[in-house]
């Protein structure tokens, strides 16, 4: 009986494996490093977010303050960190995207 017919192949498929675990972890670990800024009202609410997803800080211009209407300023900060968050999830993505993973790409 015969194996699977190209022990080198094998071996080069799992070189090419290592070398692509190792590359994503590479790009994990850079992207985390990284930060991305997103904004509501024009700029009133600034959120920054890493690429774990964690949201490092949160400026509130003291305009966008109105005790009559906290609601708009919370629905401000919500719009501003779930944009935050969306350019991280794509920063990631775009990274990951040129990762050549063998048998995939």
């Amino acid at each position: 009986m015969k194996g699977f017919g190209g022990g080198m192949n094998m071996q080069k498929m799992m070189k090419q494996i290592e070398k692509a675990q190792s590359d994503l972890k590479r790009i994990q670990e850079e992207v985390s490093a990284r930060t991305v800024e997103a904004q509501a009202g024009g700029g009133t609410v600034k959120v920054v977010v890493n690429g774990k997803l964690e949201v490092l800080s949160v400026q509130i211009n003291p305009e966008a303050v109105d005790p009559e209407d906290v609601e708009m300023l919370q629905d401000l900060i919500l719009a501003a960190t779930n944009e935050g968050i969306r350019k991280a999830q794509d920063m990631m993505n775009d990274e990951m995207s040129k990762l050549k993973i063998p048998g995939i790409m």
